[in-house]
Formats: structure tokens, C-alpha cells, sequence
């Protein structure tokens, strides 16, 4: 059994590949808490060692471990990395490369998408968990034996696991789709942006500048309240209140009071506060709308997604692929969209690598006219058109 990251790091190096998953708190939080780190590491014979970390308890040098996970020379294997992946970024200061996730792998594998770990290791491997420990207080301490004991099997299988899918994958000439697919991870991150959180607010492009300028201030001053309380955003103010405020810009408590969506509690307890981010906000340069606003849906549309959703369901089908790892409505909609406007093509990930090659020139053939569906005597869409 290694007794340091540093051995952890080494046997991963050796192997060219590790297994790792979390355990973390975000309920009431203003990000999740990491509460434990479990890593499979290869023991030869098809079996794995687990380690499990507990960054709660104990003194931990992450370095070590995640200069391993940055190598994209080390394959990291993870179950729905994409909250793991994030976590680990934020936590130890370096991103994960090299990532192998099995969930996607069962979707390019010809299950459904967004399969659950359980029900995947036993369509594939046969293997039953117990899964009597999974929704507990991962933060409490000390942990007890079946928490424990539901950790470590969460790593158990996962690099058997990751073996038999890739073996699959090579067998169907789908392995490199989805290790392009996984390569996405590398991206992830769920650090706090102030110019992105700003950008998503609801309604926000409709302010005038004076007001965006409020707007901006206002997002600044909830999230330093929120990261030093610890407590979620939406807890110390709603989005759409947010907006609100920022349109009204009351000047006194009393005006600040008459704005829905803001309880007594929070004006008793942020009331002062949030008047005072207003003035601030209230004195600093007014931000524009940069930019055209985007092309906005037609009723329209709605035929037009359903036909394009009919052919890509259709390719999947016969690929033996997850349709959700192709398209989603909004990736319907603004291919739709940017035909009917005559636009650049957007950046959706249906036309894009693989997927453009499976199904998403044909779709624009077909939003342009250039292809029909019909229904076959087999019951199944057939399409016409150019080859």
C-alpha cells in the first residue's frame, strides 16, 4: 500500500493510467467542499488497490498527484467527471488531462447516455453494488465503516471497468470518438467568473448602461458576500432580484422594500448592504451592450426542430449511439436559426469533428431543402436527397 501522494503519483506514472472519484458537499455551500479523494491504482491481474484521501483529516500534499492528473501522458479514469474533474481543478490548482470517463463511453458503446456507475458495472462487468451509503453527510466526521466502505467500492471496478469499454469501443472503430468526446473535460472549470455570471443574468441585456453598471456592482458585492459566509449565492440574493434592483436603483430602504422577490429576512439582515453596492454601483462607468443582440426563435422553428431531431435520431439509431451525445434542442435551435436568418453556422458541437461527419452536413442539407425523410415500408425514416 503507498504511503504518500508522491508513491500514489509514481505507481500511477508506471501503470500509465489511474482510477479516481470524490465525495463532496455543495448542498448550503457557496462551492462544494471536497470530503474525500479515492484513487484505484492497477495491482495486476484485473485487480485494483483503492486509497482513499481525506483532505478533512488529514495533512495532504495534493502535488504530487496533480501534476499526475495534468499529465496527458497518464490516463485518468473517472464515472460523470465532469463535477470530479472540476473540483480537483479548483482543490489542487492544476487541470485533468488525459480523462477517460466511462459514462460517456457507454453512450459512444450504444447504451443509453448518462448511464449510473451501479447499473453500468453490472450490464458490463456483472458486478453488483450495495450502494447503502451514497446520500450521507460526507462532511461529518469521523466517517463510519459503511461510508467508508462505499467509497472505496466506488473506485473498486472503475479501471476494469474503463478496460472492457475501451475493448468494446475498439471493436465498434468508436474508441477515438470517445476519447475526442472526453478531451472536453479538460475545460472544465467551476471557479466563479464575475464576467460570465454578469453576462448570464436574466434580462440583463434589456438594462440601460447606468443600469448594467448597478447590475455589475451588485453581482460583485454577492459573490464576496456569499464566498465569505460560505453560503450559495441564490441564498443571499435571486438572479431575477438582482435584475430588479438594478433597474429601480433604489437609493433608500424604504424604496428597496418595495421590490419583489426580497424577503424580510434578507432585508433586515442585506438590506443596508445591497443600497450601498447600488450607490457604488451608481458611480461607475456604464457598461454597453457589446455587440449584436443574438437572433431570437420563430415560432416557426418548431417543425423544423422536429424534423432535424427525426434525422438525428435516426443516425444515432443506426450508428448505435446515445442521441443526447449528438444534439440537444438548443444545438437544434440555433442550426435552425442560423439557416432561416442565413448566418455563419454557430458554434455547435453538431457540427463539429465526428458528429458533423455522422449527421450535421446532412442536417444542413436538409434545413436547406436539399433532403426529405419518409417514412419506409419497414416502419423506419429513410432520406432522400444528394449523396
Amino acid at each position: 500500500m503507498p504511503r504518500s501522494t508522491a508513491e500514489l503519483a509514481e505507481r500511477a506514472r508506471e501503470a500509465g493510467r489511474l482510477g479516481i472519484d470524490t465525495e463532496f458537499m455543495g448542498e448550503g455551500r457557496y462551492q462544494p467542499l471536497l470530503c474525500l479523494v479515492q484513487i484505484a491504482l492497477d495491482a495486476g491481474d484485473g485487480e485494483s488497490e483503492v486509497v482513499v484521501l481525506d483532505p478533512l483529516t488529514e495533512e495532504i500534499d495534493a502535488g504530487p498527484l496533480a501534476e499526475v492528473l495534468a499529465d496527458p501522458g497518464v490516463e485518468v479514469v473517472l464515472h460523470a467527471a465532469r463535477q470530479d474533474v472540476a473540483l480537483l481543478r479548483r482543490e489542487w490548482g492544476q487541470p485533468v488531462r488525459g480523462v477517460f470517463d466511462t459514462q460517456v463511453a457507454a453512450g459512444f458503446a450504444g447504451m443509453r447516455a448518462q448511464l449510473g456507475y451501479e447499473p453500468l458495472l453490472k450490464d458490463v462487468l456483472g458486478v453488483r453494488l450495495k450502494k447503502s451509503a451514497s446520500f450521507t453527510r460526507w462532511d461529518d466526521r469521523p466517517l463510519t465503516r459503511e461510508q467508508l466502505s462505499y467509497a472505496r467500492e466506488d473506485v473498486l471496478h472503475l479501471l476494469q471497468l474503463a478496460s472492457a469499454l475501451q475493448d468494446r469501443l475498439r471493436d465498434l472503430g468508436r474508441l477515438e470518438w470517445a476519447l475526442e468526446e472526453c478531451r472536453s473535460f479538460e475545460a472544465v472549470d467551476d471557479r466563479r467568473d464575475v464576467d460570465t455570471i454578469f453576462g448570464k443574468l436574466p434580462r440583463v441585456n434589456s438594462l440601460e448602461p447606468a443600469q448594467r453598471a448597478v447590475a455589475r456592482e451588485l453581482v460583485e458585492w454577492r459573490e464576496e458576500t456569499a464566498r465569505a459566509s460560505d453560503r450559495p449565492v441564490s441564498n443571499v440574493l435571486h438572479d431575477s432580484a438582482l435584475v430588479e434592483i438594478a433597474k429601480r436603483r433604489p437609493a433608500q430602504l424604504e424604496r428597496l422594500r418595495q421590490i419583489r422577490g426580497l424577503n424580510e429576512a434578507t432585508l433586515h439582515r442585506r438590506g443596508r448592504a445591497i443600497v450601498e453596492a447600488v450607490e457604488r454601483g451608481r458611480r461607475r462607468d456604464p457598461i454597453p451592450v457589446e455587440g449584436s443582440r443574438p437572433a431570437q426563435p420563430d415560432p416557426e422553428d418548431a417543425p423544423l426542430i422536429a424534423l432535424g431531431e427525426a434525422l438525428v435520431r435516426t443516425r444515432a439509431m443506426e450508428a448505435g449511439l446515445a442521441y443526447e451525445l449528438i444534439a440537444a434542442r438548443a444545438d437544434l435551435q440555433r442550426i435552425v436559426t442560423c439557416v432561416r436568418e442565413g448566418a455563419p453556422e454557430p458554434p455547435v458541437r453538431t457540427l463539429e469533428g465526428w458528429r458533423r461527419e455522422l449527421v450535421g452536413d446532412e442536417l444542413l442539407d436538409l434545413l436547406r431543402g436539399g433532403r426529405t425523410l419518409r417514412v419506409g415500408t419497414d416502419r423506419r425514416i429513410e432520406v432522400d436527397g444528394a449523396g
